[in-house]
């Protein structure tokens, strides 16, 4: 993915919650990301997503953190503050217990850049680490099937 991200000169950026910068820490992980990954934002608690990230407060007031709108106003956010082309942002609920009103394992991936927004919700299952380890695996595979989209 860094390679791929290299190849296309698209730098990436991150904004967290229930994964808490391990996407960030995978993505720069890898030889070379410093070339592309200009940074990650950790936005666990809610007032975070708003002051930091420009997610409407009425929105989190109204529907809470965990929902697909919330997910996309965090990556547009997490673009415009870290100044990337691509970024990937992640919201759920790993557990133990249910939160903004939706059960253990509702998780939001979305992704914002040139060749446009997705937001993919995850039904998962198992140990809060379990949760968060497979979110984090989702949120790699959506940034790599957005760099390998053909341009429109």
């Amino acid at each position: 993915m860094i390679a791929r991200a290299r190849h296309t000169a698209t730098t990436l950026g991150t904004a967290e919650s229930l994964t808490g910068g391990g996407v960030a820490h995978a993505l720069t992980g890898v030889p070379g990301a410093s070339t592309v990954v200009r940074g990650g934002i950790v936005s666990y608690a809610t007032q975070v997503k708003a002051s930091v990230l420009g997610v409407d407060s009425r929105l989190l007031a109204e529907r809470g953190a965990v929902d697909p709108d919330v997910a996309l106003a965090m990556a547009r956010g997490a673009r415009r503050v870290l100044g990337c082309a691509l970024a990937v942002a992640t919201t759920g609920v790993a557990g133990p217990d249910p939160a903004d009103g939706k059960p253990v394992g509702t998780v939001f991936v979305a992704t914002t850049g040139p060749r446009g927004e997705r937001v993919r919700e995850l039904a998962l299952s198992g140990s809060r680490t379990q949760i968060r380890s497979d979110t984090v695996a989702a949120a790699l595979q959506a940034v790599l099937d957005t760099l390998e989209d053909p341009p429109s």
